[in-house]
């Protein structure tokens, strides 16, 4: 089961449908504190979180997942790029992700990324 968070709705259902017809369960989450909840009222093996989202980003989600749920795999996605001459990927690979992915990416760059992970 894959927990999938992102503040765009439209990017979320297009992904969870993709990953649906590769035969993943998906639930979704527009911030990282509802992925945090979907998490704690049933455990998902996989969390593919954006980084930029309103209330509680991605990088809260994987210090939180990191620290409550330590065997979770991580996928973090962004678009966002650098500021101050920080990579956020980077940044999310230093805290612990177990893969990352830049915006826009094929649907077929996750589906071998989740395959990876869960071999």
């Amino acid at each position: 089961m894959i927990i999938l968070a992102d503040d765009d709705a439209d990017q979320r259902l297009s992904l969870k449908l993709a990953l649906e017809l590769a035969g993943y369960t998906v639930r979704e989450a527009a911030d990282g504190r509802q992925a945090l909840a979907l998490q704690r009222e049933r455990a998902s093996s996989v969390l593919i979180t954006d980084i930029f989202m309103p209330e509680s980003d991605g990088f809260e989600a994987i210090v939180a997942f990191r620290r409550d749920f330590p065997r979770t795999k991580i996928i973090a996605v962004s678009g966002g790029g650098q500021r101050a001459k920080v990579d956020y990927l980077s940044s999310a690979t230093l805290m612990g992700v177990d893969a990352t992915l830049q915006k826009p990416f094929d649907i077929e760059a996750l589906l071998d990324t989740l395959r990876t992970l869960n071999s």
